[in-house]
């Protein structure tokens, strides 16, 4: 309550002469402005409903208006001075104001924030004040006048008769429970204060900060875990090869692999700190990530040449590994044709992530730029439909296909089968005889309108394939990363797989590689490998499982296989079991067991037949490349094997051990390390040391097993 004793002492100060009649018509509008605010005034927005004044405000208020404040102007000053200070300060702690989070006044300077002499106000009227900007009728009106961050000092300056503390306390927005004051929640911002008020705190060197007067939803507490998020990612499911007996079942066939997006995908899921799920390592993708330099044909008449030893197996000195390296004939890029280039890419609504279409916009820049003037770009979007963002365009009007990647938006269902028939429309208008003909399809893999079965899009594919125009697929983000569809739609169009999880791989993909991702030297190549019984017991071929061929597929050209780029390495891994060497896996049979007698024939002695069929890009009937492997193929140790040959056998053990295969279970992550420093060798781009910190990581996350 008000010490009368105190209000008699500050009546006898003597106060300033003001302007009484501007006084007095300046108080009246204040007065009216209240009285009108306290009988019409909602409250503030974004505030609890239905909160009001306390009894005892509503009382403090009742005395301080009946007070003897109408005795003189220059009284009414001063005796409103400390009480409405202690009402501020009091209402403060009792209340939380409507800022902007909360669909209030924006706040945007206080009297308590300037330190020059403030104006007198002029008090409007309260539907106008609430829906005026505070800042810009602050600078242009000097007509609004906001409660302040933090409480007024009493010595503040008296401005015609009424204290700055007079007009705030007039002025302020509706009191609500002071346990709600802060923004962060913290009780110690809004504890009570020595003298009744609560202490308020407010950020450095900011001037209009809402922050302590709006609500915070509470933060879950420190212990509780977040629910996980469910992996969508699709992959297909294969089991490992299996050892054959060569007496049994001495003939292998399949296609070759050129993709690259298992290691991609593996590399990620290491980087976040945990091991890949089986299913998504594929062998044979992880070693061909990396270029090596094998041997390659003479001359452009012969698309590759193959190259095949024999050498110790580090994981196993009972048997042997069969390296079969393949390198395509690098076409130099003044000899390379035009590029007629579809870039179908989805904008559905789950690309919506900074790791998707985002990085895919950066990307294709990147090979934009890589472009010649007179090759020809069109860009295909799908979501819900598809639909022609940029008809075919010669790449000379880089800034026009530029803007209309930067233009691109997420949002939307995925019609993936609209937009690859719009694609593959858009790439026959434009089509280049004799030339690169590709549509390049970017996307999570998320088909979830139109043909979502991936034998549908594989027959539409195939249909498509005919016409001389090849896909490629490249990935993006995860936790939807349909990997199977992609595997599917890219081995069935004549292209490549690749996933993109940084820009880093977009440069390797679209940039370093961009002659092998675009410019085809051979297609449908397929390996068939005859072991000798008389030579090999067993034998088991390292990945590849997806790519498994029929023995009759091998001479049927009308069974499509992989394709092999400009400069393209591939390798392929056996690990053979020499007869007599003990190392035999499977018994041997009892019943009619066949003999093997060449009769003295020259071949006897030969590890294996390799045989590699393929087909010209323009050519629909296949041509055959055969290769005896002998003694003369043989490396005496495995330290003597190049170095590209051992870090590439690194690299296939690392694949098996995070298979965790039965081969490689007591071979340690620490001797793969050995390994593949040992073989590091030229290292221009950094690959290779990549690879050496994601052996350490897969040793620290998987107990160095």
């Amino acid at each position: 309550m008000v010490d009368d004793n105190e209000l008699n002492r500050l009546r006898d100060i003597a106060a300033p002469a003001p302007d009484a009649d501007a006084k007095a018509r300046a108080l009246q509008a204040a007065l009216r402005a209240y009285d009108m605010e306290e009988k019409t005034l909602p409250g503030a927005q974004g505030s609890v409903s239905g909160l009001r004044l306390t009894e005892r405000a509503q009382r403090l208020w009742s005395e301080i208006m009946q007070k003897k404040l109408f005795a003189t102007p220059a009284i009414a000053g001063l005796v409103a001075l400390p009480i409405a200070g202690y009402a501020t300060i009091y209402m403060l702690g009792e209340s939380k104001f409507g800022g902007p989070e909360f669909g209030g006044d924006k706040i945007t300077e206080t009297l308590a924030d300037k330190p020059t002499t403030v104006k007198p106000p002029v008090v409007a009227e309260a539907d106008k004040q609430k829906k005026a900007d505070a800042d810009s009728e602050s600078r242009d009106t000097g007509e609004a006048l906001v409660a302040p961050t933090s409480p007024p000092k009493a010595e503040s300056t008296a401005v015609g008769g009424l204290t700055q503390q007079d007009v705030l306390s007039r002025n302020a927005p509706e009191p609500q429970p002071s346990s709600e004051l802060a923004l962060n929640g913290d009780a110690s911002s809004a504890a009570p204060s020595a003298d009744g008020g609560a202490r308020v705190g407010r950020m450095p060197g900011t001037v209009a900060e809402p922050k302590l007067m709006a609500q915070q939803p509470a933060a879950a507490p420190a212990d509780q875990m977040l629910p996980q998020e469910e992996n969508r990612d699709r992959v297909e499911n294969f089991k490992t090869n299996p050892v054959h007996a060569a007496l049994e079942d001495p003939v292998s066939t399949f296609s070759i692999d050129v993709d690259t997006a298992s290691y991609s995908f593996i590399r990620r899921s290491l980087k976040e700190g945990f091991i890949p799920q089986a299913d998504t390592v594929r062998v044979e993708e992880m070693v061909n990530y990396f270029p090596y330099d094998w041997k390659g044909p003479d001359s452009a008449s012969t698309p590759f040449n193959s190259t095949v030893s024999v050498m110790p197996t580090p994981w196993n000195e009972h048997t042997r590994l069969m390296h079969v390296a393949i390198k395509g004939f690098d076409v130099k890029p003044a000899e390379q044709p035009r590029a007629n280039l579809v870039f179908l890419i989805d904008v559905s609504g789950s690309m919506n992530e900074q790791d998707k279409l985002p990085l895919l916009q950066s990307a294709f820049r990147l090979l934009v730029n890589k472009l010649r003037p007179d090759d020809t770009v069109s860009i295909v979007t799908y979501a819900g439909d598809a639909g022609t963002v940029l008809e075919p365009t010669k790449a000379s009007e880089k800034d026009k296909i530029l803007a209309a990647i930067d233009n691109l938006t997420s949002g939307g269902s995925t019609a993936g089968e609209a937009g690859i028939k719009e694609a593959y429309r858009l790439a026959q208008k434009s089509f280049v005889k004799d030339g690169i003909n590709r549509v390049m399809l970017a996307t999570d893999g998320d088909f979830n309108v139109g043909q979502t079965d991936d034998d549908d899009l594989k027959r539409l594919i195939e249909k498509e394939r005919k016409t001389g125009v090849f896909l490629s697929v490249f990935g993006f983000g995860r936790d939807n990363l349909n990997d199977q569809m992609m595997q599917t739609i890219a081995q069935n169009g004549n292209g490549t797989a690749a996933y993109i999880d940084t820009l880093a791989e977009a440069e390797k993909v679209l940039v370093e590689d961009a002659s092998s991702t675009l410019f085809t030297i051979a297609k449908d190549v397929k390996i068939q490998v005859e072991f000798n019984p008389n030579k090999v017991s067993e034998y088991r071929l390292i990945g590849y499982e997806t790519r498994a061929l029929n023995r009759e597929d091998f001479n049927n050209d009308r069974v499509d296989a992989g394709e092999i780029g400009s400069g393209h390495s591939v390798t392929a891994i056996y690990e053979i079991t020499p007869k007599g060497s003990g190392g035999e896996q499977i018994d041997q049979l009892r019943y009619g067991q066949a003999s093997v007698n060449n009769g003295g024939v020259a071949n006897a002695d030969e590890y294996a037949f390799v045989k590699i069929r393929y087909k010209l890009p323009n050519e629909d009937t296949s041509k055959l490349i055969t290769r005896p492997v002998t003694s003369a193929n043989e490396v005496a140790s495995f330290d003597q094997a190049s170095t590209d040959q051992r870090f590439s056998v690194a690299v296939a053990a690392f694949g098996q051990k995070l298979r965790d295969e039965d081969a490689t279970a007591k071979f340690g992550y620490d001797k793969i390390m050995q390994i593949a420093t040992a073989a590091r060798g030229a290292d221009p781009f950094g690959y290779r040391s990549e690879f050496l910190s994601l052996v350490r990581l897969a040793s620290a996350l998987g107990g160095n097993r």
